[in-house]
């Protein structure tokens, strides 16, 4: 059938929902790709269930993917979404609230029975009346008889037939969106053609099979372009946070022109950095999968004494677990970088969820003083950068290191271009060879205040370490109290000093001052700075002073907070931020936008803040 007619957009917002069996991560995750291959600016949304294995058909065990693509680039993976895929009643209901107005809504019809939506909550059975859905265009077609229909002579069991029906709805929105089918075919062959070419054979009937019955309806009005963005020449992939991380870090080792060493314990949502980096052993990199998260720090900790570049990833429960090796390492003065991926808390908590309330553990969590410095990473490839900065310092400073990352971005995805390694600087850490003329003094400091790092096994470089008070130059142990209160100022100072070798803060938007300036840190990078050009669009007196470097804060901060009205610090977290800057810079007053529900920030929202601030 010829196509009706096609609309040209300038992004989409699509939402695939369902059970956790249902496949929902995979076909968005494709959808991107195949999206950023066409040329699209992409950014996506895993959205898991808190529970491991919640009652299958229920509100509580959907699982979604959002994507966001446009002709340009994507900092955010949208609000409201333009296309909700349900493949259940319980994903329908989930979703409702996040559809956009006159939204089209696919939903799996062969789902919609007196079970399904006895489960999901419905007090009908009627789901479209229910939820009022008269005013969005709501398509019900049978998926799973559909697929069950399309697969019929591939000789397959129900039970795996029934599994390729996320490939028919992908083959739907190939059709309505005018995405190429190539991409997701190639994946299907790399992933089962060799073990389970019947599998392969039959996710590609399914996937044609939703297509033409897309192409050969009348129920599709409309299909609709979107037009390539512009980049910048280079090469591109889609990368995801967690594994920008990972990347990053193998960087850093190779421009410190060290072996990158990882032992951590597996946490959700920081896992899939510790997969990754035992990938890599093509990069000489070594990954011990420890039995918990004290052993995880501590291996990492001898690696840094044994001359590696020592890393541990985790999440917030981990990281309380690392806090008194963290200061082991404090005290000792070795290079460490802990990568944090936020999640909803405490205890437990939400850890498919997102959130920013980590910040004051990883500023303060420790006892006695003991500072580290802190970077926080705002998209899911800026990760790579952060990543290598927070070696980069860690190495050369001789300190520990805590990178700050959230589930949002970990899990999150979008078009990253590779970089050529040449572009980005060597790491010179204090690396001491042989000893100097009058005997080899551990805590002998350089013009960044960092200690020499002295390699075992090396005559003349012998040296205690420990968690007991050094003295100041020789490293022996000392009870000395005018010592140890001159090692307190001088682990100090040596954080302090890392604001020399930093960035300084800029603004986007007005340099000179203005109305109202919004303030954030780490993930929310995107959502704030599209509620902010949206509304400097509107000709509202309205920048964003976004943070990367939180301890210690960079040059420039009090001057620029100087030149606006008002301040507003937006975090999601009850104001730990907020708090910090309190202490900071104690003479400006800030107000607060907090959100704990386990989501990134929504530009409705943010708008409607700046709004109400702005009269």
């Amino acid at each position: 059938m010829e196509k009706n007619s096609v609309k040209e957009l300038q992004d989409v917002v699509i939402r695939f929902s369902g059970d956790s069996g249902d496949g929902m991560q995979l076909t968005g995750t494709l959808f991107s790709d195949t999206s950023a291959l066409v040329g699209n600016g992409t950014s996506t949304f895993p959205d898991y269930p808190a529970e491991i294995r919640a009652p299958q058909g229920t509100v509580a065990g959907v699982s979604g993917f959002q994507v966001h693509f446009g002709d340009h680039r994507e900092l955010n993976p949208g609000d409201y979404c333009d296309v909700l895929v349900a493949m259940n009643p319980a994903a329908l209901k989930a979703n409702r609230k996040w559809l956009k107005a006159g939204a089209t809504v696919i939903l799996d019809g062969d789902s919609v029975t007196e079970e399904h939506l006895k489960r999901a909550g419905f007090q009908t059975l009627d789901p479209l009346a229910e939820l009022k859905l008269d005013e969005y265009n709501v398509i019900v077609p049978d998926i799973t008889s559909l697929t069950r229909e399309a697969l019929k002579d591939t000789g397959l069991d129900n039970k795996s037939v029934v599994k390729c029906k996320n490939m028919f709805a992908l083959g739907i929105c190939f059709w309505m969106f005018d995405r190429p089918e190539e991409h997701a075919i190639r994946y299907i062959d790399n992933k089962f053609l060799k073990k389970k070419p019947e599998i392969a054979a039959a996710n590609k009937l399914a996937l044609k099979a939703g297509y033409d019955y897309a192409a050969n309806t009348h129920q599709f009005a409309n299909t609709y372009s979107v037009a390539p963005a512009p980049r910048e020449k280079g090469t591109y992939r889609s990368i995801s946070g967690n594994v920008a991380t990972a990347w990053g870090l193998c960087a850093a080792a190779e421009k410190a022109n060290l072996p990158l060493f990882c032992g951590s314990y597996p946490i959700t949502p920081a896992t899939v950095i510790l997969e990754e980096l035992a990938k890599r052993k093509d990069l000489g990199v070594k990954t011990v999968q420890a039995e918990d998260e004290i052993a995880g720090v501590c291996t990492a900790i001898g690696a840094a004494f044994a001359g590696n570049f020592a890393v541990t990833s985790t999440s917030g429960p981990g990281l309380s677990l690392k806090s008194e090796a963290l200061g082991l390492a404090v005290m000792v003065e070795l290079p460490l970088v802990v990568v944090d991926v936020q999640r909803g808390g405490p205890s437990t908590g939400l850890p498919t969820k997102t959130e920013q309330s980590d910040l004051q553990q990883a500023l303060y969590g420790r006892n006695g003083e003991c500072p580290v410095a802190i970077v926080a990473a705002s998209s899911p490839s800026d990760c790579f950068h952060y990543a290598f900065e927070a070696g980069r310092i860690a190495m050369e400073h001789m300190t520990p290191v805590i990178l700050l990352s959230d589930g949002f971005i970990a899990n999150g995805s979008e078009p990253w271009r590779i970089p050529s390694m040449k572009d980005y600087p060597r790491i010179t850490p204090p690396i001491v060879d042989k000893a100097p003329e009058g005997g080899f003094m551990p805590y002998v400091r350089n013009e960044n205040l960092a200690r020499g790092w002295a390699f075992p096994g090396k005559t003349g470089l012998e040296h205690r370490i420990g968690g007991l008070e050094k003295d100041a130059v020789k490293g022996s142990i000392s009870h000395d109290p005018a010592n140890h209160q001159l090692m307190v100022d001088t682990r100090a100072a040596k954080v302090a000093k890392i604001a020399e070798d930093i960035p300084v803060q800029t603004v986007f938007g007005d340099e000179e001052g203005g109305e109202l300036l919004v303030v954030g840190w780490g993930g929310t990078r995107g959502h704030l700075q599209n509620a902010v050009t949206e509304m400097r669009k509107e000709g509202k007196s309205v920048s964003l002073c976004h943070f990367n470097y939180i301890n210690p804060l960079p040059r420039g901060v009090r001057e620029i907070f100087s030149k606006f009205k008002k301040i507003v610090v937006c975090e999601l977290n009850e104001g730990q931020f907020a708090n910090y800057l309190r202490q900071s810079f104690q003479e400006f007053h800030y107000e607060q936008y907090n959100k704990c529900q386990g989501q990134p920030f929504t530009i409705v929202e943010l708008k409607q803040k700046f709004e109400s601030l702005l009269k």
